[in-house]
């Protein structure tokens, strides 16, 4: 958890997996809550953990993507981001390898920024963000077949007016970048 600690006062009873998918598990629990009170239909969302980037360029540019996104139907300003792969030594790892797959950037100083839920209710999942400074373009980017995205690179200037605009739909990429926009009150 992003405090730190996981507490649960309550008990399954009973838990039973409604769908297994590479990117989705549904999980349905029967749940006695310390009230005595017992929840029969709780579902959960399992995903494994995300990772995104507040990656900023040597010249202060910020590496946005503009992705499609079919559950809204529309395409969405981002930042980098993506899922962790087993493959992944650790979150920072996953952190440069999606950067670097989805926009040809690396390099820079990196450190974690915050790690934050989707939504502690029904996911499993936390996203770990990191605010990578003076990245430089190593390469091109290499798309996975299923994305369709373009990188842009935006003043600072333009991505708060797109957060202030509400361009910026994806609630996990749009928090960190008000953090950061606060800590630097602008």
């Amino acid at each position: 958890m992003a405090s730190g600690e996981k507490i649960w006062r309550g008990r399954v009873l009973e838990s039973t997996h409604l769908c297994r998918a590479p990117w989705l598990t549904v999980r349905k629990d029967t749940l006695l809550l310390p009230t005595g009170a017992t929840i029969p239909d709780y579902y959960v969302l399992e995903y494994p953990e995300w990772v995104s980037v507040l990656a900023i360029t040597l010249d202060g540019l910020w590496v946005m993507v503009r992705q499609y996104r079919h559950g809204l139907g529309c395409f969405s300003w981002e930042t980098p981001a993506g899922v962790v792969e087993e493959s992944d030594a650790d979150f920072l790892a996953a952190a440069r390898r999606e950067l670097a797959e989805e926009t040809g950037y690396g390099g820079g100083e990196w450190r974690e920024y915050m790690t934050i839920s989707a939504n502690p209710a029904t996911n499993s999942n936390l996203s770990h963000v990191f605010l990578a400074r003076n990245v430089v373009k190593v390469a091109e980017p290499h798309l996975d077949p299923t994305e369709d995205l373009e990188v842009v690179l935006m003043e600072e200037t333009q991505v708060r007016k797109l957060l202030e605009e509400n361009r910026i739909c994806q609630a996990l990429h749009a928090a960190p970048m008000w953090r950061y926009f606060a800590e630097k009150r602008i």
